[in-house]
């Protein structure tokens, strides 16, 4: 169930990814097969259909098996090992397209029909062409067989191509890593579909950078990464600096540096491939020692002696070119500045003018780069031989320069696109030749197909004797002046009347206007390209005089001995030109690839500024013209757009006929022409071939496609919810079950646990019981557990209800007998704790307020009917401010020190007229104050006493010492805080027992001799008023803290 579950959300998985691949898409991500372009003929739709994918980041399109490649110039994330696996054995046209797709094809088509085939990459400089060689390549190192030996293999192959891209690569204009010469890789495999082996031929390396590179470019890398990332010690060897300025050779183009390439990575990468390929490291020495001799010959400067003939300097370049090379330096000096010329049975050694020394110099410089880089690639061919003799497939990988149109184009320009001229050739030939075979192989009627036929150009281009080829061959070899402009003039003679041919001379007026009289224009098969003839003749011979030859066959380097042997045939006949040797080269590499099956991606550039996310629509439409796009849709549209296998194709579209879906009973044939007839097909809108269905129109097939989109929610939606169903329906079986297994278990643990539960139950009630009836008895074994249980269940409540505070006498629990003793115990402990924690707990001011409230305590407590209610109240300093005191009593009683001050009503002696008051106690005395005056001044020491009466009234009467008449008697005061003044007062006074708490009346000093009463009583409201026996009567309410007393 896992692994159904697993598989399905791996395919829901591919389906989204796939989602590229509808073409239900088409209006966003535009069409992946051109193919299927409506409009097949309309360049403009081409190249609407082409920047539609490449804003979708989709750099691969289609046109039947051919891929075309649009340089993204940003990393997309599609070429991991994660997309290898997806495209692994997959059919060609399922996914997306992409690289890894035609390469997994080209592979499988390899191990099924046993037979050869290669891989066309072309394209414009910068298009990526060596980066696509190299995802094919990775592509095979992880999909093929992996073995040690095998492995080893695959490793040289990778590695070969850091050592070519190294030696024959550089920088130009357009591209940071351009590939100046043609390579051809054979992959070789063995019957499992292992690589086993390889072969590389390489084709006209451009030696012409060594010496002179255009501004903004670089000569090959290789020189750069030696002088940036060479060892200290091995640029010591070899004589060089680490500076690439001070060499001739490598400034010439002002571009020493590039910020996309890293020149000291790129040799360490280098010289670790080196190892790999397994290059001894004597072979590896003398290789740097021949790129530091290019670089010193660079330097080799001529100045022309006294009869305009070249001498030489006595620099240290020759010093180095005679160390590097092996070669004593006389040798090389009189090699650089003479030639050797036989005269009769003489053999004379004619001086070079200056101008011709550095022509020979150049010359040298050039062979020695490229017959190096030949001895390289036959190395790295040796290193990739398979020694095993049994037969072998192939695949083979051709890198090659695509067309060039420059603002000046030159001899290289007319060597590229004459190869593009071949290349096109064979591409219509191959490609309409597999159009036939599989017409004729399926029985459908092959018609003719329209197309332009270049065998025109290329036979204006390679004819014997006639071709533009043979001119200038015929123009190297004559005796006499022969330049550049005889060389244009022979062509006009010949080529006068050539349709695709035409110079300054032979032009109208109209076109004479667009060419100098040094140019003449080819009309290609992708469009015009004019060619300067500047130059031609030289770079045709390529001469390398025979004097200089004999110098090199001195050197002891052991790969300039190789590259110039000694056994070399040293004819007087000139050696073959570099056009007629690039012809024989291609001749042979047609041979090659006619003997192949052939698959092509054609790589394109989407602008000149290698700037991501830019579509420049005239740069892409003149690749897409050059490229051949065009002739090969007109090619692959002839006749029918689509065509299928029937399997395929049945496997698809089946749920769209009733008949077909689920399960076709019959032949994949009869099923398919039941669902064509199902769909409504028009016999003129389809053919049936003996294992594939042709469509004609691309429409025809978009009809059936959408269809297939809806019914393929339909059925996405019904297989959902039959799944869902299965899986839910699964589910609640499982659960189910479950849940009844886990019923049982858990019914019989309860029961198991209750039967256990009540065996216990009745044990302990029984020793309950039995412990109950046993309580009063001494302690035995059947009351030890119930005592423990009563004196714990005892302990337990009493925890609960302790007391809250220490004068709580009522809350303790009262004990069982057998705990009456420990009850006692743990009471007087824990009084003493709350005891202790209450008197930790007292703050230094509550502990004085505290002993204040004790002092009246002592005083009032048990006497004084309203005391009760004072306890709660605090006491406070002082009841006055100083602020409230008027100032000039304040002055006047300031020095005693205020030590209390509180209001009152002072009552008359006489008639009792009730007055305000403040009552100050000084440190000496005590003050009755009326606002500025001081109306009486009592000192303690003439303080008699203090009265107040028992009941809950606010009086207090002040008896003073009356010595003289004139003295003012005792003092009936009213104070609402009673309690607190008199406590202040014995405490200021030092006096604490001369309060005395009087029942009934209260009799003071009106003055000596004269006496007074105050009389006190209970009544139902409180009242102060003079009785008619002049007494004053103070009655009191009755406090509730009396009546309880008296009930």
């Amino acid at each position: 169930m896992y692994m159904f579950s697993k598989s399905l959300e791996e395919r829901c998985n591919r389906i989204l990814r796939d989602m590229e691949g509808s073409l239900t898409a088409r209006d966003r991500v535009g069409i992946q097969d051109f193919v299927l372009l409506d409009a097949y003929t309309s360049e403009s739709a081409v190249l609407d259909n082409l920047r539609k994918r490449f804003n979708e980041n989709l750099i691969y399109t289609y046109i039947g098996t051919l891929l075309v490649s649009v340089n993204p110039y940003k990393e997309l994330g599609i070429y991991t090992k994660k997309q290898m696996d997806i495209y692994m054995g997959v059919n060609f046209f399922e996914l997306p397209p992409h690289i890894y797709a035609l390469a997994d094809n080209v592979y499988r088509t390899m191990l099924t029909e046993t037979n050869n085939h290669f891989i066309l990459i072309s394209g414009e400089s910068g298009a990526g062409k060596t980066e696509a060689s190299k995802k094919i390549l990775q592509f095979y190192a992880v999909s093929c067989p992996s073995t040690k030996l095998l492995d080893n293999v695959r490793d040289r192959l990778l590695l070969s191509n850091p050592v070519l891209e190294a030696f024959g690569n550089a920088k130009t204009l357009k591209n940071d890593n351009s590939s100046r010469f043609g390579k051809y890789m054979d992959i070789q495999f063995d019957h499992m579909g292992g690589a086993v082996g390889g072969h590389i031929l390489s084709y006209l390396l451009e030696k012409s950078r060594v010496v002179h590179q255009n501004h903004g470019e670089r000569s090959f890398h290789i020189f750069y990464q030696l002088v940036e990332g060479g060892e200290e010690d091995l640029l010591r060897w070899l004589g060089l600096e680490r500076n690439c300025q001070r060499y001739s050779y490598l400034v010439q183009g002002e571009c020493a540096k590039v910020s996309s390439v890293n020149d000291k990575s790129d040799w360490k990468t280098v010289r670790k491939a080196l190892s790999v390929i397994e290059f001894s490291e004597s072979n590896i020495e003398s290789l740097f020692a021949i790129i530091a001799s290019v670089l010193h010959l660079g330097n080799v400067t001529f100045v022309a002696d006294s009869q305009g003939y070249a001498t030489l300097n006595n620099s240290p370049e020759i010093h180095w070119l005679s160390k590097l090379l092996g070669i004593p330096a006389q040798v090389i000096q009189v090699g650089l500045t003479h030639r050797k010329i036989e005269a009769r049975s003489e053999e004379v050694l004619s001086p070079f003018t200056v101008d011709q020394a550095v022509y020979a110099k150049d010359a040298l410089a050039k062979a020695i780069y490229g017959r190096t880089f030949t001895w390289l690639v036959n190395e790295l061919n040796e290193s990739l031989a398979n020694k095993d003799s049994s037969r072998k497939t192939v695949i083979g990988l051709l890198d090659i320069y695509g067309f060039e149109v420059f603002s000046v184009n030159s001899f290289e320009q007319f060597c590229i696109n004459y190869c593009n001229e071949k290349l096109q050739q064979l591409f219509i030939q191959l490609t309409l030749k597999s159009e036939q075979e599989e017409y004729e192989m399926e029985g459908i009627e092959w018609e003719s197909v329209p197309y332009f036929n270049n065998k025109i150009i290329c036979d204006l281009v390679e004819e014997k004797f006639k071709g533009i080829i043979s001119v200038l061959d015929e123009e190297c070899l004559r005796p006499g002046e022969a330049t550049d402009m005889t060389f244009l003039e022979k062509l006009e003679e010949k080529m006068g009347g050539h349709p695709h041919f035409v110079t300054h001379k032979l032009a109208d007026q109209k076109t004479r206007k667009t060419l100098e009289r040094g140019d003449f224009r080819l009309l290609h098969y992708a469009g015009e390209v004019t060619y300067s003839v500047v130059g031609f003749l030289d770079k045709n011979n390529d001469l390398l005089y025979r004097n200089i030859k004999e110098v090199m066959r001195q050197s002891k380097n052991a790969i300039v001995k190789h590259c110039f042997p000694s056994t070399e045939p040293d004819s007087k006949k000139r050696p073959e030109t570099v056009a007629t040797q690039f012809k024989s080269s291609l001749v042979g590499l047609t041979e090659i690839l006619m003997s192949k099956e052939p698959w092509y991606v054609r790589c394109m550039k989407p602008n000149e500024g290698k700037q991501p996310g830019l579509f420049d629509d005239v740069l892409v439409r003149h690749q897409v013209k050059y490229l051949g796009l065009m002739e090969h849709l007109r090619v692959r549209r002839a006749g029918f757009a689509y065509r299928r296998r029937y399997e395929i194709f049945l496997q698809r579209y089946k749920p769209l006929c009733p008949d077909t879906w689920p399960n076709w009973k019959g032949t994949a044939a009869e099923g398919v022409e039941c669902l064509v007839k199902h769909l409504g097909y028009k016999p003129d809108e389809y053919k049936m071939g003996r294992t594939k269905i042709f469509i004609r129109h691309p429409r025809t097939l978009f009809a059936t496609e959408d269809a297939f989109e809806v019914c393929k929610h339909e059925l996405a939606t019904r297989i959902q919810a039959k799944y869902k169903g299965y899986r839910v329906k699964g589910d609640y079986i499982r659960q189910r079950q479950a849940a009844t297994k886990i019923e049982t278990c858990w019914r019989g643990m309860k029961a198991r646990r209750e039967r256990e539960k009540r065996a216990w139950a009745v044990k302990v009630i029984k020793k309950f019981i039995k412990g109950f009836m046993t309580r009063n008895q001494p302690a035995c074994v059947d009351n030890t557990e119930y005592l423990a249980f009563v004196r714990q269940n005892y302990l337990t409540r009493l925890k609960e209800n302790l007391p809250k505070t220490v004068v709580d006498k009522n809350t303790w629990l009262t004990p069982p007998p057998i705990m009456q003793e420990a009850s006692q115990m743990l009471r007087k402990l824990y009084t003493r704790h709350m005891v202790r924690r209450y008197v930790q707990g007292i703050m230094t001011e509550r502990k004085a307020q505290l002993q204040i409230k004790g002092l009246t305590s002592s005083i009032f407590k048990g006497t004084k009917e309203n005391y009760p209610h004072s306890v709660g109240i605090p006491f406070v300093d002082t009841r006055i401010s100083e602020e409230d005191i008027h100032i000039k009593v304040y002055q006047m009683i300031r020095q005693e020190r205020i030590k209390y001050s509180v209001p009152v009503v002072k009552y008359d002696r006489n008639g009792f007229r009730p007055r305000f008051r403040q009552l100050i106690y000084t440190g000496s005395a005590a003050y009755l104050v009326e606002e500025a005056k001081i109306k009486q001044r009592v000192e303690f020491n003439n303080l008699k006493g203090v009265s107040v009466s028992t009941l809950s009234d606010n009086f207090l009467i002040l008896h003073v010492q009356c010595e003289d008449i004139k003295q003012k008697g005792d003092l009936v005061l009213q104070c609402d805080y009673l309690f607190e003044a008199l406590t202040k007062l014995c405490l200021v006074a030092n006096k604490h027992n001369f309060i005395k708490v009087v029942q009934g009346s209260v009799k003071f000093d009106i003055q000596p001799g004269r006496e007074g009463f105050v009389d006190f009583k209970s009544g139902q409201e409180t009242m102060i008023y003079r009785a008619k026996n002049g007494h004053l009567m103070v009655e009191s309410t009755r406090t509730k803290s009396r009546a309880m007393i008296q009930n």
